[in-house]
């Protein structure tokens, strides 16, 4: 390789190093983790407990994400999350309402939450953070108030299921079987293979389509042995976790949530003109007011979206635990606060990912998960992970200060 070409390449990985930190990051703690632990992190029972762990964590990262690159903050999300679980278990488990219906209710008081908050941050101009902890002491309140400090439950397994289902497999038996014979495992779901293979060749053919349009239109592209590696790594990483699964119980049902609204998100924030204007608020909110952006409508979708991911997180949360607790959801909003900076996320705004947002949800969850499994106290867990975050935003400081 001659000195232009390296010095292209340690041009683009200066600039990039956040995006690239971050991949190399996860799997270096994934490899550290899977040592040490001897091969526990990544057997299939703990890689479905993982996901299972963390779901709540990760859906409510996306709407975080939308409310950071916004400019602003929430504080109050695990106060609500518990809240909306609390409310559900009163009306499914007290009053034997019908769960499907109580889902909807719980989804639509989320919302109403989240505007209720995002109307005093829009019109009333009062700062998101004294907002949203009034929030956080409210619904925090409210929920001892509605469980009278007692846990409230079991569920019906209708409602259980949307976190502790699988989703059946829908091939035949005998390929499974057939499957099962050649690889040498006891069980085989083959639509968790397959649904692998698909999201790696989708995440394949989204790369090289990105790829042309940058072309196309002379933009800057990434080296194209980056784009191969990374691509491969994340192709493999999405097969490798398939394959896992299928040899354990199959798909959780949780899974399929967060993928679809992974890629929902993803798109809404990347190719679409809300998701635009998303991103330019909170890189200035002034410039973008005078270009003709309804800012403050902006801010209230954003954070009525976020009431809504929490009350589907709350949901989410109350079904596998099979039960609403009054501690529910407790300082659960720094973990959620936590994955998106880690993730990349600006503390100023404008800057940001869905992606980004998921990996570093999945990086503090296999965090937990390690520490756990070596047995280290939830005292340490919890340093450490302040840690982490701390040198998270000092790098997007040094960043910006270094661009600046």
């Amino acid at each position: 390789m001659d000195k232009t070409n390296q010095t292209g390449l340690k041009a683009y990985l200066a600039a990039n190093l956040r995006e690239y930190g971050l991949l190399f990051a996860l799997i270096g703690v994934m490899a550290f983790f899977q040592i040490v632990t001897n091969g526990t992190l990544l057997r299939a029972v703990n890689i479905t407990n993982l996901l299972l762990q963390n779901s709540y964590i990760i859906i409510m990262a996306l709407g975080m994400l939308v409310i950071i690159v916004g400019g602003h903050i929430d504080l109050s999300v695990g106060s609500v999350m518990g809240f909306i679980g609390a409310l559900a278990a009163v009306m499914i488990v007290n009053w034997d309402m019908n769960p499907f219906l109580t889902i909807a209710i719980c989804l639509v008081a989320g919302g109403i939450i989240g505007g209720a908050q995002g109307y005093w941050v829009a019109y009333w101009r009062i700062p998101p953070f004294i907002v949203t902890l009034a929030g956080m002491l409210v619904f925090r309140g409210l929920s001892l108030w509605l469980l009278h400090g007692q846990s409230v439950g079991p569920f019906p397994r209708e409602f259980t299921v949307i976190a502790n289902g699988f989703v059946p497999d829908v091939f035949p038996a005998a390929w499974g079987e057939s499957l099962a014979v050649m690889t040498g495992v006891r069980q085989v779901n083959v639509l968790a293979v397959v649904m692998g293979f698909v999201a790696a060749a989708f995440v394949i053919w989204r790369g090289m389509k990105q790829r042309a349009t940058n072309k196309a239109y002379g933009i800057e592209d990434e080296p194209q042995s980056f784009f191969v590696a990374r691509t491969g790594i994340v192709a493999f990483a999405l097969i490798f976790v398939m394959w896992k699964l299928a040899t354990f119980r199959g798909l959780p049902n949780v899974l399929i949530t967060m993928g679809v609204l992974t890629v929902i998100y993803a798109f809404l924030t990347e190719n679409t003109v809300i998701g635009r204007r998303v991103y330019a608020m909170g890189g200035n909110e002034k410039a973008a007011k005078l270009s003709g952006i309804n800012t403050e409508r902006l801010t209230f979708l954003a954070f009525v979206n976020m009431g809504v991911l929490a009350a589907a997180a709350g949901l989410v949360f109350a079904a596998r635990l099979n039960t609403a607790t009054p501690k529910a959801g407790f300082a659960l909003e720094l973990d959620v606060i936590a994955a998106v900076f880690i993730g990349g996320a600006s503390m100023s705004g404008g800057v940001g990912t869905i992606v980004g947002a998921v990996v570093g949800a999945f990086l503090m969850g296999v965090l937990n998960n390690g520490m756990s499994i070596m047995g280290i106290g939830i005292d340490y867990q919890q340093m450490i992970k302040g840690l982490v975050l701390l040198m998270a935003v000092v790098f997007d400081v040094y960043n910006k200060q270094k661009q600046g």
